[in-house]
């Protein structure tokens, strides 16, 4: 998919994301704070990759409290536009997730059934807590009924790219939010 068969309309700027992350950071900070001091274990940050790398590098950048990172990897929409409903899930973290608290760090959430496969899959190795925070909500494509904890924007059920989202590998480096518009 050549980068430019689209057009690129741009929802959210750098500077909104920027902002908001940094709000994100300090409420889960101050959420944490008083649970990571009284058994002094740092809070798992689990990024979704591809999409939410970013987001999470900019998040754990701004925290105040201790985190160590680890990653899963999840897809549901391949090279297409459109989720296939099949979740292929692959996570192997080097850090034991029982009795932690994780906070999973999802790039955006449409159906849902991505992030219960990863939930379901979390819970079965014991951790203390599990919390979502995404960067993006769908909240009308949503089909699973799911709580999340931190939201850094909702949008409008469109294909969007930028910030570490792609369409087929494209697009992951923009600085901002972008939906793609057919030309």
């Amino acid at each position: 998919m050549p980068q430019n068969s689209f057009h690129l309309k741009e929802l959210i700027s750098s500077d909104q994301i920027e902002k908001r992350v940094a709000e994100l950071a300090q409420r889960i900070s101050e959420d944490f704070a008083t649970k990571i001091e009284a058994d002094g274990k740092p809070l798992v940050l689990l990024g979704v990759l591809k999409g939410g790398f970013m987001f999470l590098a900019d998040l754990a950048r701004r925290m105040s409290v201790p985190v160590e990172i680890e990653f899963a990897s999840m897809s549901s929409y391949g090279n297409g536009l459109e989720s296939s409903g099949t979740v292929d899930l692959r996570l192997s973290p080097s850090v034991d997730p029982a009795d932690r608290r994780v906070l999973i760090v999802e790039d955006v959430i449409d159906t849902g059934r991505s992030l219960v496969t990863l939930i379901e899959h979390l819970r079965s190795l014991q951790p203390q807590e599990v919390r979502v925070c995404a960067l993006l909500d769908k909240p009308e494509a949503r089909v699973v009924d799911m709580p999340i904890d931190y939201v850094g924007f909702e949008i409008p059920l469109k294909f969007v790219v930028g910030y570490g989202l792609d369409a087929a590998q494209q697009y992951r480096a923009l600085d901002g939010i972008y939906e793609l518009e057919m030309p």
